[in-house]
């Protein structure tokens, strides 16, 4: 196979693609199940992220330094006392340029935060039989165990299996969920979610609104947990753990396990930077929701994660998204009226985006898949 033809995901004049996928699929198995089988190569469907992730950038011990100085530590607790005004000045300035912070003293019990991560790896490395009646692409259930939401979308598939909960504003009953998570997952979530309205507040102070606005236009009804598995992959050179994105939620909180090779990075600087882990922080980042009501002031920031480069070791992270009520919204959103108005000094501003629904957002981006474009490119308006 040329170079070209590897970076494309081609598999030769006899490559069945759509056949591979259904194959893969239809195992119910995952990615975990490939690597159990003994894989020493990847699957084409895996290759062919070079087209759309630019030039190569390795991760190191440089770009991670680099990464936790331009990353800010913040430290929640402080705005409960007399540094408020310094807390919404660290997240406005990080919101408005990197787009993600590491957050500390969250409030988050410990205990919460050491048993969401295991209990993720639990649940995928139980018997095939255990995880096989949770594989579903059904949208309508609320837990759902996939590998690659947009596996028949994408232009190549990423090397990560997914456990999927939706769980705000209405919960799945316990039954629903898998053992291995049954017992933590929706308190977690719960807990996090408390964390992402104190934030919300925060920011909406730093946009000038009344620390309500933001949680008073629904921006935390709905929370979905993104539990992530990336297991070990045999040519982590060749594919992603997941593709080059930003996120379709107006906040995203993300618990990262304190794998030593880390794995996430973040267009920063023209420049992929690795996101390392900080020991008992949350690794909070703008969504494109957000990016949308702000009139583009807060960032959405594209990110990506490298592919596992271990050979035994799995890694493990949860995302949670905050969004609308995702299942009866139909508000439209836009740029916030007081932020168009303040952004040019007639008061005249313009708006960068159009209104749109969060279910129509969401059905872009599902359609779409990680396919290196910007979701919220479709949504910009001409200046």
């Amino acid at each position: 196979m040329s170079p070209t033809e590897e970076a494309a995901g081609g598999g030769g004049d006899d490559y069945d693609r759509l056949s591979e996928l259904k194959a893969f699929d239809d195992s119910k198995a995952g990615v975990k199940g490939l690597v159990d089988a003994g894989v020493t190569t990847i699957p084409a469907i895996f290759r062919g992220h070079l087209l759309q992730e630019g030039p190569k950038v390795s991760s190191s011990s440089s770009s991670s330094s680099t990464s936790l100085s331009i990353i800010p530590v913040i430290d929640l607790s402080a705005a409960d006392a007399v540094a408020r005004e310094e807390v919404v000045a660290q997240l406005k300035a990080a919101a408005e340029t990197v787009g993600f912070f590491q957050l500390v003293n969250h409030g988050v019990p410990s205990e919460l935060l050491c048993e969401m991560l295991p209990s993720v790896r639990r649940f995928n490395e139980e018997p095939h039989e255990v995880k096989r009646p949770y594989y579903t692409r059904d949208a309508r259930r609320k837990v759902r165990f996939n590998s690659n939401f947009d596996l028949f979308q994408s232009p190549a598939a990423n090397w990560r299996d997914t456990l999927f909960c939706e769980a705000a504003p209405e919960p799945p009953r316990a039954e629903e969920l898998p053992v291995a998570v049954r017992h933590v997952m929706l308190e977690y979530g719960g807990a996090v979610r408390e964390v992402a309205a104190r934030v919300l507040g925060l920011l909406s102070e730093a946009l000038g609104l009344s620390p309500g606005h933001l949680a008073g236009m629904g921006c935390a009804e709905g929370l979905s947990l993104v539990c992530n598995y990336y297991p070990p992959c045999p040519e982590p050179d060749l594919t992603l753990g997941c593709s080059r994105h930003s996120d379709p939620s107006f906040l995203t909180v993300l618990l990262q396990d304190s794998h030593a090779q880390g794995g996430l990075q973040a267009l920063l600087a023209s420049r992929w930077l690795d996101v390392p882990p900080v020991a008992g922080a949350l690794l909070v980042n703008v969504g494109d929701l957000l990016q949308l009501v702000s009139n583009g002031r807060f960032k959405s920031v594209e990110h990506r994660v490298v592919a596992n480069r271990s050979r035994d070791t799995a890694r493990v992270s949860v995302a949670c998204f905050c969004n609308a009520d995702i299942a009866r919204s139909t508000r439209l959103y836009g740029p916030i009226a007081e932020l168009i108005a303040a952004d040019d000094s007639d008061g005249a501003g313009r708006a960068l985006y159009r209104n749109v629904t969060v279910p129509e957002f969401l059905a872009h981006y599902d359609k779409k898949g990680l396919d290196g474009r910007p979701a919220l490119h479709r949504f910009q308006l001409l200046q």
